[in-house]
C-alpha cells in the first residue's frame, strides 16, 4: 500500500470527487480526516470505512475553521502528510447576468480562499511538526480554457494553478510538495446543470474517447501524486482530462 499510514486531510468529502479520494486513499492504507460543510453529510458518507476515516464539519471560507481542521487531524491521528484541498463549487451564469458579482464573490470564497486557507495552516502545521508533506489542490480544465456560463468559476480555478506555483516555490525549503489536478469532464452531481440543459451527450464528446471520467479515476492520480513514488513532481498542475485540453471538438462525424 503506497500510503500506508500516512494521514490525509480531503476537503469536500461527502460526495463527488472527495468521497472518492477517501476511499481510494483508505484503501492505500491512509488514515484519513475527512471534512465538509456538514457534520452529518460526511459522517454519513464515510461510515462504510470504520475507523480508518474520521469525519469533521468545516467552513473552507473561514480561516479559523481550516485552522481547527488541521488541528484536529494531528489530535485524531498523531501526526499529518498531505492536505487535499479539494471543496470547490459552481454555479453558471452568464458574465452579463445582474447577479454575476455576488456568484463571483461566492464562488471566490469558496474555491479561491478555500485553497488558500488550507495550504498557509496545512503548511505551518507540516513545518510545526519538522516533516515533510504534500499539499494537492484541485484546479480544473478550466484553470486554462475559457467556456461560456463560467466566468466566475474559471477565474477561481486559474488562480489555484497560480497559487500552487507560488506555494510550491516558497515551501520548497521546508521540503513540502505542492501539485494540482486539473479534472475534466467528471461524472459527478456538478454536472447536473448540462443534463437539465440538454447537454450531457454534447458534453460527453469534449474528451478523446468520449466518455465521462470516473471520480475513482481522479483519486488514483491524486493517490500517486500523495506517495513517494511521485517526489520528483512539483509546482505542476496534472491535467486528469482525457485529451480535452488538447483538441477541438470533431468537425466530422465520428463513432462515438
Amino acid at each position: 500500500m503506497r500510503l500506508k499510514d500516512k494521514v490525509v486531510i480531503v476537503t469536500g468529502a461527502a460526495g463527488g470527487i472527495g468521497l472518492a479520494i477517501v476511499d481510494v486513499f483508505v484503501k492505500e492504507g491512509a488514515k484519513v480526516l475527512a471534512a465538509d460543510l456538514k457534520q452529518e453529510a460526511v459522517d454519513q458518507a464515510i461510515a462504510q470505512f470504520g475507523d480508518r476515516a474520521s469525519g469533521i464539519a468545516v467552513d473552507v471560507t473561514s480561516s479559523d475553521s481550516v485552522k481547527a481542521m488541521v488541528n484536529a487531524a494531528v489530535d485524531r491521528f498523531g501526526t499529518l502528510d498531505v492536505i487535499i484541498n479539494n471543496a470547490g463549487i459552481s454555479n453558471p451564469k452568464p458574465l452579463l447576468d445582474d447577479d454575476l458579482l455576488s456568484n463571483f464573490q461566492l464562488i471566490t470564497k469558496v474555491n479561491q480562499f478555500g485553497v488558500l486557507h488550507g495550504i498557509i495552516h496545512g503548511s505551518k502545521k507540516l513545518i510545526e511538526l519538522n516533516k515533510p508533506g504534500v499539499i494537492i489542490n484541485t484546479s480544473s480544465i478550466y484553470a486554462t480554457s475559457a467556456a461560456e456560463l463560467s466566468f466566475s468559476y474559471n477565474v477561481s480555478k486559474a488562480a489555484v494553478s497560480m497559487m500552487t506555483k507560488s506555494a510550491a516555490l516558497e515551501l520548497a525549503p521546508y521540503n513540502i510538495r505542492v501539485v494540482a489536478v486539473a479534472p475534466g469532464r467528471v461524472n459527478t452531481p456538478m454536472l447536473q446543470p448540462l443534463k437539465d440543459m440538454g447537454l450531457w451527450d454534447h458534453v460527453r464528446k469534449e474528451q478523446m474517447r468520449a466518455k465521462y471520467t470516473e471520480s475513482t479515476e481522479i483519486a488514483n492520480v491524486m493517490a500517486f501524486l500523495a506517495s513517494d513514488e511521485s517526489n520528483c513532481i512539483n509546482a505542476t498542475t496534472v491535467a486528469t482530462e482525457d485529451g480535452y485540453l488538447s483538441f477541438k471538438y470533431p468537425l466530422v462525424s465520428s463513432k462515438n
